[in-house]
């Protein structure tokens, strides 16, 4: 895993998305088309408003996203499909498509089965990602399944990354933040070409030093990264501040 240090959030977000955006172009250039997963919270805004502004065909690029919860309709300021709606899609001209993930679907069960249909055909080239304070890789918290093969998957949130999400603001209350998500699965986020992850601030430190200083443990599930031959780590200052080549 490459790992980058810059020297504040913003530097982070416009290097993480020059470097997606070549992934991207070099894929228009060698297939005609691309896929991409988007992530979404605090740890991307930095790089989706550079990565609306790069020079991409996006006619030609398909649009995927990681999570989503289940019961959020689109409506609600917490939903990931608006945000990605709001911060990239209206914003980009002629995306091809966004296949977004229905979280408030009559059936949750038929909604995953056709999320999974639509992506088990698909080679992602570039998935956007974060690590969340619980060292999290989209929403398989700890200890999350490394074997399932599905795309995508129900899950259930544990405390922390329901206390995380409280903590940036997208929720009113503790029992406001739903207890259940629709994720990328492990397996499915391993098998894009390239994984670019943007991860600012100092609350992500210490899951910072699990993903890339610790074994390779479910418990940790962002540390599977260290197994991607192609995943790249974009950290600022204060993310980066426990780890030992950092501290020295």
């Amino acid at each position: 895993m490459q790992l980058t240090v810059h020297a504040d959030g913003k530097a982070l977000g416009e290097a993480a998305a020059r470097e997606g955006a070549a992934a991207v172009s070099a894929a228009i250039a060698e297939n005609g088309r691309a896929v991409v997963v988007l992530a979404t919270g605090a740890s991307q805004l930095a790089m989706l408003a550079e990565l609306i502004r790069a020079e991409i065909d996006w006619s030609k690029v398909t649009v995927f996203h990681l999570d989503e919860y289940v019961g959020l309709g689109i409506e609600h300021p917490a939903s990931f499909r608006r945000y990605l709606q709001e911060r990239f899609v209206d914003k980009v001209p002629g995306l091809k498509e966004f296949v977004a993930v229905d979280g408030d679907a009559d059936d949750i069960d038929a909604e995953i089965g056709r999320l999974n249909s639509r992506l088990g055909a698909e080679t992602v080239d570039v998935c956007f990602a974060g690590i969340g304070e619980n060292c999290h890789l989209a929403f398989n918290d700890p200890p999350a399944d490394f074997d399932v093969e599905r795309p995508y998957i129900l899950v259930d949130l544990d405390e922390a990354c329901r206390r995380q999400q409280l903590g940036e603001g997208w929720f009113p209350t503790f029992d406001d933040v739903p207890r259940k998500a629709v994720s990328m699965s492990i397996r499915q986020i391993m098998k894009a070409k390239q994984i670019v992850l943007s991860v600012p601030d100092e609350r992500k430190a210490a899951a910072v030093v699990r993903a890339v200083e610790g074994s390779v443990s479910p418990e940790a599930p962002a540390s599977i990264l260290q197994r991607h031959p192609a995943a790249s780590l974009h950290l600022d200052r204060a993310s980066a501040s426990l780890l030992a080549d950092h501290k020295r």
